[in-house]
């Protein structure tokens, strides 16, 4: 048994875990694409209970968030490294960072950074005039609290009891249940175990499939643009096909050959199209509005991130408020969001210590979103002020991917700004795809083997399965059922918030067993290296002292 193990070159798949969730998936997209209006009707509903009643909750899972993960990486446990003695980190820290940054956010921040701040201007918070001097700086600097420092703390509150609980407790797999032993015990591998596998991979295929369906129009009128042909169905089938082969093929890969090389395109890309819009536009105007920005979010952070707008549900005739609108949706956005992302760079971060972990998704990953914020929102709201495009009709008439067309045409040497923008579209949407199947991969994949790759056929599978239902919702439900599937993952945020809670407590309570009172800022390694605390866990190398 053990040189046959010895021999695995990829971790098999654990029947029980995959069979199951790709029936629920297959029923669950099918539900979705070809009865969106029953379907939808009853997710419709659950999305406006959570948004009446449940506003709180997630603005305070805002808050926690922020607070718990500063705490763990700059408390006393922030020199806690994940892994071994002897355990290096696998990716340079430029590539590490680049890889967890480009699944983290993907195509959404190439479309949002420049429609969101138009939809500000016409509806900002707060009583603000709408289209006034004072909207366009409040809708420049918002994009940048919903995708600064609480967005990315959410992403790293489960980041960081997953890497704990396979490097440092020695947990076999990258699975979300398994994190959740300290907690669960026995329960982890059970009933409940396998409903929460079901859980994150029900909430992965539904947030990837909405990225899928909102990427695909955008990519499809810049490429038919570019080439000059319709913007079709048949278009989108090529771009869907496109999708496909370039991130099918760095999945099949795996993350040393794929992933990693695919994000080194991807920065280069990144910077290249901001240089070119920040030198090409108003540079003097994009340097002062990003100022301004940073003044304007410091001095309102605390008001913004406790808004409610409680009044709202005694007046009468009251529709959802502005907070529930943006803020709410976002958080419970990246909550759904969380598992999947965090069980990817949880797997890229052996070797790492608490401290850079949160570093890197927290500030370095707050400050690349930032950039692209800053610069391609001040040219749109620019573009708007001054005429050169009338981003709003566009909005209102032709949909958020004309807009972001037309405002990167409106650029100077548009021959090159508007393909290396298509290109780039391509590879962010690639890269978030590639850490997902990745992931969703080696939640099917059998314990015991966390230490190897998930097998090809297995990560081809779900990359192809969400190909395939990105394009399905276009095909057979367009919006309405990309609606649907955009709320059911929204209503799966609150599924999945017990969940992570679960995570963190279990996390809290690994590391005052593991660590008690004795830690101090020179002690990065675990006592579970230095001494044998059950039969399961490995004595530690000799020789290893600290």
């Amino acid at each position: 048994m053990e040189k046959t193990e010895a021999k695995l070159k990829a971790a098999p798949i654990e029947p029980i875990v995959f069979f199951p969730s790709l029936v629920l998936v297959a029923l669950f997209g099918g539900a979705m694409a070809f009865f969106p209006d029953v379907a939808g009707g009853w997710v419709n509903s659950s999305y406006a209970f959570i948004m009446k009643n449940l506003t709180s909750m997630f603005m305070l899972i805002g808050v926690a968030a922020f607070v718990c993960v500063a705490w763990l990486g700059f408390g006393r446990y922030g020199h806690v490294r994940l892994g071994g003695p002897d355990d290096q980190p696998e990716f340079s820290k430029i590539s590490w960072i680049s890889m967890l940054f480009c699944a983290g956010i993907g195509i959404g921040l190439m479309i949002w950074s420049i429609v969101e701040p138009i939809y500000y201007l016409n509806g900002p918070p707060m009583g603000i005039e709408p289209m006034s001097d004072q909207a366009l700086v409040w809708a420049h600097m918002l994009p940048q609290f919903h995708w600064g420092f609480s967005a990315w703390a959410i992403y790293c509150l489960p980041t960081v009891p997953i890497a704990y609980s396979v490097y440092v407790r020695r947990e076999k797999i990258f699975r979300i249940s398994d994190s959740c032993r300290p907690i669960l015990k026995k329960h982890s591998d059970g009933l409940i175990g396998k409903v929460i596998e079901v859980f994150v991979l029900l909430g992965t295929v539904g947030a990837v499939g909405t990225s899928l369906g909102l990427a695909i129009p955008l990519i499809s009128r810049l490429l038919s643009s570019v080439l000059g042909l319709d913007d079709d169905m048949a278009m989108k089938g090529m771009v869907t096909f496109g999708l496909f082969l370039i991130f099918g093929f760095s999945v099949y890969l795996g993350l040393e050959k794929g992933m990693q090389n695919l994000t080194r395109i991807n920065v280069w890309l990144a910077f290249i199209i901001l240089g070119l819009v920040l030198f090409l536009g108003p540079t003097g105007f994009i340097f002062d509005l990003w100022t301004n920005s940073i003044g304007l979010l410091l001095n309102n952070f605390p008001s913004l991130t406790f808004q409610t707008e409680p009044l709202r549900l005694v007046a009468e005739g009251s529709k959802d408020a502005w907070p529930q609108w943006w803020t709410v949706f976002y958080w419970a956005w990246w909550v759904a969001y969380a598992p999947v992302i965090a069980l990817f760079v949880a797997r890229i971060s052996k070797g790492r210590t608490i401290r850079e972990l949160v570093i890197a998704e927290c500030i370095w990953g707050t400050l690349g979103c930032w950039a692209f914020l800053a610069i391609f929102g001040a040219y749109s709201l620019y573009a708007q002020k001054t005429g050169l495009v009338d981003a709003m009709a566009l909005q209102a008439a032709q949909g958020d991917p004309a807009v972001c067309m037309a405002v990167m045409s409106s650029l100077p040497l548009k021959w090159i700004v508007v393909p290396i923008y298509t290109i780039l579209c391509f590879v962010f949407l690639g890269t978030t795809l590639d850490a997902s199947s990745q992931a969703l991969a080696n939640i099917c994949s059998k314990k015991g083997y966390s230490d190897l790759p998930s097998l090809r056929w297995n990560r081809m599978l779900w990359a192809s399965l969400l190909a395939v239902f990105g394009m399905g919702i276009l095909i057979t439900g367009g919006e309405k059922a990309l609606k649907t599937v955009q709320t059911s993952t929204i209503v799966g945020g609150v599924i999945l918030v017990p969940i992570i809670f679960i995570l963190v407590w279990g996390l809290f309570r690994s590391l005052k067993e593991d660590f008690g009172g004795s830690l101090t800022p020179k002690t990065i390694i675990s006592p579970l290296f230095l001494e044998e605390k059950t039969a399961k866990r490995p004595p530690a190398p000799a020789g290893d002292q600290s």
